[in-house]
Formats: structure tokens, C-alpha cells, sequence
């Protein structure tokens, strides 16, 4: 009988623990395209974003965007919605002038802006 309720036990476990094993393996990248696309941004535009940043951004630049997202979701009046403006507006919280850049060259490359936006950037950037 104690046998089968750790086997059942052990049945409820398992996929609770492999779920959480698997989010502990997932890339920053990954990580960044759920964030996105839990504030309604499409799959395609979130992953590009992700990549992008993940690719362009160290660890650390990644880390402070990150806490500075967290400290403006709590103070958003609508947190389930994120405009470009609002993720420009982040970035631009970031002392490190690459950050605010890569996010607006992200958000240009991968279909967030327009068009005029990004005839601007690259005017601004050099690029």
C-alpha cells in the first residue's frame, strides 16, 4: 500500500519537476519572447526580439532591462497590453545608451515600428 502512493506520488510529481527543469534551461532569448508575448506581442515578432537582444546584449544589460520592465509593469495602468512606446520608454530607463538603441533597432527589424521610425533610427544610429 506505501508503496503505491509513492508511485503515485511520484506519478503527480514527475511533470512538475521536468516543466521546471525545463524553464531553468531556457535561453534568454526564450525567456524574452514569453515576456513579450504575454503582453500580446505576436509569436513571430516576440521571437525576433528575443534573438535579437539575446544576440546583441550581454547578460547583465539583459538583467537590468529586465528589472526595469518588472518596475513598469507594477506601475502600468494596463499591464496585460505593451506598446512600442511603452517597451521604447523602458529601455530608455536603462543607463547603458546600447540598450535603448538595441531595442529600437530590434523593435524596427522585426515589424514593431514603422516605417518612418526606422528611416529615422538609421539616420540617428549611423547604421
Amino acid at each position: 500500500m506505501a508503496g503505491n502512493r509513492f508511485y503515485l506520488k511520484m506519478r503527480l510529481f514527475l511533470p512538475f519537476a521536468a516543466t521546471a527543469a525545463l524553464s531553468a534551461c531556457a535561453t534568454p532569448s526564450d525567456r524574452i519572447s514569453d515576456a513579450l508575448m504575454g503582453y500580446g506581442i505576436d509569436r513571430g515578432r516576440a521571437e525576433c526580439m528575443g534573438s535579437r537582444l539575446q544576440k546583441n546584449l550581454s547578460i547583465s544589460q539583459l538583467q537590468e532591462l529586465a528589472r526595469v520592465a518588472r518596475a513598469f509593469r507594477e506601475n502600468d495602468p494596463s499591464p496585460g497590453k505593451l506598446t512600442v512606446n511603452d517597451l521604447l520608454r523602458v529601455a530608455g530607463q536603462v543607463q547603458d545608451p546600447r540598450v535603448p538603441l538595441e531595442v529600437a533597432k530590434g523593435s524596427g527589424k522585426c515589424g514593431l515600428v514603422t516605417r518612418p521610425f526606422m528611416s529615422m533610427l538609421s539616420a540617428v544610429s549611423g547604421r
